[in-house]
């Protein structure tokens, strides 16, 4: 990959990332998007697996940060979904939409099931309350916003340009 990509996919992260803290707490909703699992899933499949592993357990940190009492459950979750995203990157290759929108869904879907489970906060009802159903929604609405930028960055997103 030459620096020229390495540039864009980073400036897309930061701002990815940005976004996460800057407009995601100003949604009130109970289901939101989630930027940071669409930043670490378009960085994921453009670098190797460990790479990948190593981005979503940095950027999990900079979100535990907010969240003493959860402190490492993000960025355990982000590692494993980077890693397994940047791994499986190879079904993905194709240009196809529905399958990008899969991607970021169960992307999404598989982070919010990881963090419930390691959080041990919730009864069980509470936990399957979320798993069921605000969960699938807040992946609906991430694989909404995956493909918004898709669409908005498709040219530096763009494996063959030179």
């Amino acid at each position: 990959m030459s620096w020229q990509k390495v540039a864009r996919t980073a400036l897309l992260f930061a701002f990815l990332v940005a976004l996460h803290f800057t407009v995601r707490p100003l949604l009130s909703w109970r289901s939101q998007p989630d930027f940071l699992i669409v930043a670490i899933l378009l960085a994921a499949v453009r670098v190797r697996p460990g790479v990948a592993a190593l981005l979503g357990f940095g950027t999990g940190l900079l979100a535990d940060a907010l969240a003493p009492a959860t402190f490492g459950v993000t960025a355990f979750a982000l590692s494993v979904i980077g890693f397994t995203a940047s791994w499986l990157k190879a079904v993905f290759f194709s240009d196809n939409v529905a399958l990008h929108a899969f991607f970021f869904f169960v992307g999404k879907w598989a982070f919010d099931v990881l963090f419930i489970l390691l959080e041990r906060q919730r009864t069980f009802l509470e936990m399957a309350a979320q798993v069921a159903l605000w969960s699938p929604l807040s992946a609906a609405q991430t694989a909404l916003v995956g493909l918004v930028v898709l669409m908005l960055f498709r040219g530096m997103l763009e494996a063959n340009q030179t």
